[in-house]
């Protein structure tokens, strides 16, 4: 439990470091789409301005042509252009607004076009972006972080960064440009009533203000516990076979329960400031409407109050009155505008977080490409560590040369696994040098690298689809082909004898298969890759001996003329193979063929007599050290 915590808190820090995310959205992506992007924030200018004449327009009405306290007039536009009589000057009116409110209606047809198509093209390259950054993590990224977390960020944040970009960006540049366009109008015409109207925005920017310095860190929380959230989903749905066979669907059950109730309150502690927020804010605009209406009433009625001066008209008063209740709506608005803005600030640093994890395998510009590749492979004094504190190898030294199977044994953590990561290029050596026909891989490719690789683990993972899409693994090849793989790993026979045959769906992660049918797809798609150097992690431990003929002999032809390692704990596995590194803490403890290191009677012969069952010619000395190592 600790470790999600301190891994929740470093999360939050590294989110903590992430500056301006909404306008680096816009900086990074706005470029990718220009035209819609352009005729959005066009047109979320134009149409609140635009907005802004009927009022306006009926004010100039009401003045000049019921009241008649004005003449007849038009800002920019000659007097001979202006009709002569009130039915033609009403006509015109009449015209004119519908003229504004066609031009208004198409200029926010085409914004909220704009917006839609910039956001839904934002969310494709977006998710598509970070989900690209992620795989090519180092493997030290993915045992950090629960799958859970990544895959609510990669959907969940994305998703909500699109529904901002779609409803929210252009509402609120709508308020921004009403709100402004209003001001400048109301004090170009009457800046002592503009006073008043404007009265409310201190009191709305300061409990704006306070509300965005309560919420911004709860929802913050709030997604931390959404993560976890996902990650216990995630864990459990993936690891149902285990709750049903040890009956623990309540345990569960109440697990996820606590997660989500966690993550409800999390959520209501950040939503109960939102349901304050947007009442408050709205009493305090409907006060500024009244208080407009209470000091344009008595103005007109009994002559300029306190410090005013000069003249005010009805029609004046109607417009600031529509104008104030045009701010009204984006002010009661602005509540819930910050509070979807701080969850969608979130997303965008947990978004960004991901984008600039500093974990990804570096790759120098212009490196070399594997070609014609031989299997020559080199370890030179390499010393590598998870963590400061524990070696996992310290200062290993080996050649293979090509089409040599070396056999690689020892006791669980001592290095065995850790040795192979660093030929692919998981992780980098500390110190030393790991080389494939003479090159220091961290100078090769990394995609021409592992295509030179092959890599069969205990764990076959398939893919949702059928057999011949696993077979054919990202690769469009040819019917024949596929079929002549699976001969090789005498998988064909099982798979001509299923209903479907080769369209047969494995299922979630091949679940429709046996553990040995599994492995025998996995041995075929490595022969179709056709690597020079191959790995095989245990490819044999988990099945029962009558499988592991047939798979034993599908990696005799997976093996042939290729450089090899095996990694077993079945020593059976490697006793014909040309070499065997027998490895203990981070180290080569012995090295040599299979009947050399029973002669030496050492760690090897030890291991041999526990997997004979002769466990009680072992020597003390060795049952300690496999107590300690247990308990470590």
């Amino acid at each position: 439990m600790s470790g999600r915590v301190d891994r929740e808190e470093l999360f939050i820090e590294e989110r903590s470091e992430v500056r301006f995310p909404m306008l680096r959205l816009f900086k990074e992506y706005g470029i990718r789409y220009p035209l819609p992007a352009g005729i959005a924030l066009v047109s979320n200018m134009v149409s609140p301005l635009m907005g802004l004449v009927p009022a306006y327009i009926l004010a100039l009405a009401i003045d000049s042509l019921f009241t008649q306290e004005t003449p007849f007039g038009l800002p920019g536009v000659p007097d001979a252009w202006i009709p002569a009589t009130p039915s033609e000057q009403l006509t015109l009116i009449f015209l004119l607004l519908i003229g504004i409110y066609v031009l208004n209606s198409l200029s926010t047809w085409a914004g909220s076009w704009g917006w839609a198509y910039f956001a839904e093209e934002t969310q494709h390259a977006l998710r598509t972006d970070v989900y690209d950054q992620v795989q090519y993590q180092g493997m030290g990224f993915f045992s950090d972080k629960q799958t859970g977390e990544i895959m609510a960020i990669i959907a969940s944040d994305v998703n909500r960064l699109e529904g901002f970009l779609n409803g929210w960006v252009g509402r609120i540049l709508n308020i921004i440009v009403q709100v402004a366009g209003i001001t400048v109008v109301m004090l170009a015409i009457n800046w002592q009533l503009a006073l008043v109207a404007l009265l409310p925005a201190p009191f709305i920017l300061l409990v704006s203000y306070m509300f965005v310095r309560i919420v911004r860190p709860k929802y913050r929380a709030a997604r931390g516990t959404f993560g976890k959230l996902a990650a216990r989903l995630e864990n459990n749905i993936s690891g149902i076979a285990v709750v049903k066979a040890f009956t623990t669907e309540q345990f569960e059950a109440d697990r996820v329960s606590e997660s989500s109730l966690e993550h409800k309150e999390a959520r209501w502690d950040a939503r109960r400031w939102g349901v304050r927020f947007g009442p408050s804010l709205t009493f305090i605009s409907g006060a500024g409407f009244a208080l407009v209406l209470f000091t344009g009433g008595y103005w007109l009625m009994f002559g300029a109050p306190l410090f005013f001066t000069g003249d005010i008209t009805v029609g004046i008063i109607v417009m600031f009155l529509d104008y104030t209740r045009q701010i009204q709506a984006p002010m009661a608005q602005a509540g819930q505008l910050l509070n979807n803005y701080q969850k969608v600030k979130a997303s965008a640093e947990r978004v960004w977080v991901l984008m600039d994890y500093p974990g990804k395998i570096p790759e120098e510009e212009g490196a070399h490409e594997l070609e014609d590749v031989s299997g020559r492979v080199e370890y030179d004094d390499v010393h590598f560590s998870y963590n400061e504190k524990e070696k996992a190898l310290d200062g290993l030294s080996f050649e293979v040369e090509p089409g040599e199977m070396i056999g690689l044994v020892g006791p669980t953590g001592s290095g065995k696994s850790t040795l192979m990561k660093l030929l692919l290029r998981f992780h980098d050596v500390d110190s030393g040098a790991v080389r494939v026909d003479g090159y220091d891989v961290r100078d090769i490719n990394i995609r021409s690298l592992r295509k030179s690789i092959g890599y069969v683990s205990q764990e076959p993972f398939l893919f949702p689809g059928t057999i011949r899409e696993n077979i054919a693994y990202g690769k469009d090849v040819p019917e024949g082909d596929i079929r002549r793989v699976a001969e090789l790993a005498n998988a064909h026979g099982f798979i001509t004898d299923l209903e479907d045959g080769y369209d047969t769906e494995v299922g979630q992660r091949g679940d429709k298969l046996s553990g040995g049918q599994r492995q025998r797809i996995a041995i075929a798609r490595t022969i179709l890759e056709d690597p020079e150097i191959l790995i095989l992690d245990e490819a044999t431990s988990h099945v029962d001996n009558e499988t592991e003929v047939l798979i034993k002999r599908s990696l005799e032809n997976l093996i042939e003329n290729r450089t090899t390692f095996v990694i077993a704990h079945r020593l059976s596995t490697v006793r014909n193979a040309d070499r065997i590194f027998v490895l203990e803490d981070g180290q080569i403890n012995e090295r040599g063929q299979h009947g050399e290191l029973l002669r030496n009677d050492g760690l090897y012969a030890n291991l041999w007599r526990v997997q004979v069952g002769e466990v009680e010619a072992l020597p003390e000395s060795f049952l300690e050290q496999a107590a300690m190592r247990d308990r470590m």
